[in-house]
């Protein structure tokens, strides 16, 4: 890609930069993204077959070539290049007549676009659709992976919907954000023809584009609503299957909420704490101490900055145990419920993490 735009540029800088587009090369538009959803209509038949794919490589090719137009219009969005690399470029441009003015511009503007980050986006994918048929309804069950732009997740933060979940979280945040939600569309109901594969890979790409709308809103992205939508079904199912014992189970349902949270960016908040004391319960109640120590550290360190807090004791009382049981240093966790104590009532009044974990509502 890098090099496309040095070759765009040093014909631009030899007298060809007033000629206009080539054929089959449009100029990139001005607002490449639209608030209306898109059909995706081709390769339906071999999209849906238990699993959707959306990133076949044909359309990975098509995103590359509209990149590489869009970074020859906009000097400061092209990607980085290995250390040198770029200077010995700029520096073979340099050399060509009469282009020092421009270079050294464009060199300026290039070392302060390295010098800062990009924000990551978060990727909303459909990568599987289902249909379930239960005694009085039948529905179309779609998976959703929440992935970070430019990263590899091992374990991907998953969660399953359905369309009447999607309309309940249109419906609740039309109701608070009217303006922003006007550009932003949303699937309409069908009254047949639900369940066949065109229909199912429409909405699975309506879906990823409304998540993706929804998210790019600041105020609606820190919204409960949103948040909750991805996590809250998690956080129960969890609670529910630690209450009853089935710790293994209970396990892998807090990580995944704890994924979920970790990609939405909210690890400082509440429910982010109760998410770690259920990791710690399992993780204890499964004799993986050791996880279980990481997990009371994690929280202690969110909970650092906080003079009170209802699980400010449980975590500090499972910090003690756990690092003991572990031989980890636990002198700075007993300091600290030396200050609570003599702050507080008495610490045996106070509930442990799993009963903390039965009394918290989650609704």
């Amino acid at each position: 890609m890098a090099a496309r735009i040095l070759h765009r540029l040093r014909s631009a800088l030899g007298g060809d930069g007033d000629r206009g587009p080539r054929a089959g090369h449009p100029e990139p538009e001005d607002c490449p993204e639209s608030s209306e959803l898109e059909d995706d209509t081709e390769g339906l038949s071999t999209r849906l077959s238990g699993t959707l794919s959306f990133t076949s490589q044909e359309e990975e090719d098509e995103e590359e070539e509209e990149e590489e137009e869009e970074g020859a219009a906009e000097e400061l969005e092209q990607p980085p290049q290995p250390a040198g690399a770029e200077d010995a470029e700029w520096g073979a441009a340099a050399e060509r007549p009469g282009s020092s003015l421009l270079t050294r511009q464009l060199q300026e503007l290039w070392r302060k676009s390295r010098g800062s980050l990009a924000p990551q986006r978060l990727l909303f994918e459909v990568t599987s659709a289902s249909v379930v048929s239960e005694r009085s309804s039948k529905y179309v069950l779609y998976t959703i992976y929440l992935i970070r732009s430019g990263r590899f997740d091992k374990a991907p933060a998953t969660i399953t919907r359905r369309y009447s979940d999607f309309e309940r979280l249109n419906r609740r945040l039309r109701c608070r954000f009217g303006c922003d939600m006007a550009g932003i569309a949303f699937p309409r109901k069908r009254l047949r023809r639900n369940f066949t594969a065109e229909t199912i890979a429409k909405r699975s790409r309506a879906f990823e584009q409304f998540l993706s709308h929804l998210h790019s809103i600041a105020e609606i992205r820190r919204s409960p609503e949103f948040l909750e939508f991805f996590f809250l079904q998690d956080l129960q199912t969890a609670q529910r299957l630690t209450c009853t014992g089935m710790y293994r189970e209970a396990l892998a349902t807090w990580a995944n909420a704890y994924r979920l949270q970790d990609r939405l960016g909210v690890c400082g908040s509440g429910r982010f704490l109760l998410t770690l004391a259920g990791l710690a319960v399992c993780h204890q109640e499964l004799d993986q101490l050791g996880e279980a120590h990481g997990c009371c550290e994690q929280a202690l360190q969110l909970l650092e900055a906080q003079g009170s807090h209802p699980l400010l004791g449980p975590f500090l009382q499972a910090h003690v145990h756990l690092a003991w049981k572990v031989g980890k240093d636990k002198r700075r966790s007993e300091a600290r419920l030396q200050d609570l104590r003599e702050a507080g009532p008495p610490l045996q009044q106070q509930p442990t993490l799993k009963e903390c974990l039965i009394k918290e509502p989650l609704d």
